[in-house]
């Protein structure tokens, strides 16, 4: 007996524990019935029972011109969707989604994968892992609520414990941060998902669900590792996985001049005040929006999202193992850190990054999309960024300056590196690929490069279409 691939496996249970009906249109048999692997076509007609047959509807008015059988049996299927028959359609059938996007209904057809995705997050929300980055439940925490870290908090907001405890005791939520070996917590970042939420004085409500930051604070001890940014990035990958629209919290004018610096660099607004604090709310929307702006200035205030249209350069940058490692540490282990005492242990996982190459493109300039291109090893595209900067440099110090606890390289290795115009590109990342496409499908399938990748190559807008639907399935 042929096992069901586990997305499928897991896919189908959370339909039967959640109440989801699985459908098959009658047009599937028919296509089943034409497979020519006998043995294949048996197995998937005996599972058919387990799920509901649908009731087919009027005739497909999309049939109309000579077509094959298949081509009329995917049209009859996409057409049942069209009419509501069903709320998506789930198919591992890449022609059936290059179909469905023509006809308008990509957003509504899934594959196995990304439906299991797509349940889990309605269903199973879990948890975000990030190097050096705890996600806890705050009842966890109960025993080091009396110890100094927490003592700015209490004087600012009186009857802080009893908060604490009230919402430790409804399941809250946190994402710490507390040096290796050691028990004591050096940040703390408490979050919330709210609904129709009023914030400000002004009873501004953000509609739909909305994340709060109710309590963001970085120990001085350990300020300038990106810890910020490390729940920063942890708070927008919390908001897209359960679809917030908005991210919100409220920032003592007094004593968190470094978190609103911090938040209006990632597209935090002001909107107006609450209790004397200023509340800063970011728009984190569910679809890339269709405005016309600045494309850095895009990323900054929707990110992830960012513009990646025909105005939009787009580039492979090469990167050896070893850089990637330090850079990307969680690309191969999701939550995996750098050793204790690496140099750049902090820079990993966050979001605002720097590479330098010694390149002869002076091309990229911000809001330009870059793709990193592991050698050596995977020789694969790995992960997809956004230019902020983008500047040649023939001089260390500068170049140090510039790339401070974002570069992965020791000033030792910078100082070897630079040359008249040493290429300083400094970027936000923006995600890994789900399937790093490597070289010979980069060269033979999808045919975007010539031969090897060894310096800043620009590719089309083509070319670049085809190593993201690629690097999807």
């Amino acid at each position: 007996m042929l096992a069901l691939q586990p997305s499928l496996t897991d896919f189908m249970r959370l339909c039967n524990a959640h109440g989801h009906q699985l459908l098959y249109h009658p047009a599937s048999v028919e296509d089943i019935g034409r497979d020519t692997n006998s043995d294949r076509r048996d197995r998937t007609l005996a599972r058919l029972p387990q799920f509901t047959l649908l009731q087919e509807g009027a005739a497909c008015p999309w049939n109309v011109s000579p077509s094959s059988a298949n081509d009329e049996c995917d049209n009859r299927i996409l057409w049942a969707l069209e009419q509501n028959a069903a709320h998506a359609l789930v198919t591992e059938d890449q022609g059936l989604h290059r179909k469905a996007r023509a006809r308008g209904l990509q957003d509504r057809i899934y594959f196995i994968q990304s439906a299991n995705d797509w349940l889990r997050r309605l269903h199973e929300p879990g948890e975000v892992t990030l190097p050096n980055i705890e996600d806890v439940e705050l009842h966890t925490l109960n025993s080091q609520l009396s110890g100094s870290f927490f003592s700015s908090i209490r004087s600012d907001y009186p009857g802080f414990n009893t908060w604490f405890g009230r919402v430790a005791r409804e399941g809250r939520r946190a994402w710490i941060y507390r040096e290796n070996g050691k028990a004591d917590i050096r940040a703390i970042c408490i979050f919330a998902v709210q609904k129709d939420q009023r914030i400000n004085d002004e009873a501004l409500v953000l509609e739909g669900s909305s994340l709060k930051l109710c309590t963001f604070k970085v120990g001085e001890e350990v300020r300038g590792r990106k810890i910020g940014e490390l729940f920063l990035r942890a708070a927008f990958q919390f908001a897209s996985t359960h679809r917030c629209a908005h991210i919100f919290l409220h920032v003592n004018p007094r004593q968190q001049d470094h978190l609103k610096n911090l938040i209006e660099d990632f597209g935090f607004a002001e909107a107006g005040r609450y209790n004397g604090d200023i509340v800063f709310v970011k728009q984190h929307p569910i679809k890339a929006p269709a405005v016309q702006m600045d494309a850095f200035e895009y990323v900054r205030r929707f990110y992830p999202h960012h513009i990646s249209g025909n105005d939009v350069q787009k580039f492979i940058v090469p990167i050896i193992p070893r850089y990637h490692d330090i850079l990307f540490p969680d690309y191969a282990i999701p939550g995996k850190t750098l050793p204790e005492g690496h140099p750049q242990q902090h820079v990993g996982n966050a979001i605002k990054l720097a590479y330098l190459s010694n390149s002869v493109s002076k091309l990229p300039k911000p809001g330009d999309v870059v793709i990193f291109y592991r050698s050596h090893d995977s020789k694969a595209v790995t992960t997809l960024g956004v230019i902020e900067r983008y500047e040649a440099n023939g001089r260390a110090d500068e170049i140090a300056r510039l790339v401070s606890r974002r570069t992965v390289y020791t000033e030792t290795e910078i100082a070897d590196m630079t040359r008249p115009e040493t290429k300083v590109m400094l970027f936000r990342w923006i995600r890994h690929f789900e399937t790093p496409i490597g070289y010979q499908q980069l060269l033979r399938q999808l045919r975007v490069i010539r031969g090897n990748i060894q310096s800043i190559t620009q590719i089309s807008d083509e070319s670049f279409s085809r190593i993201l639907d690629a690097a999807s399935r």
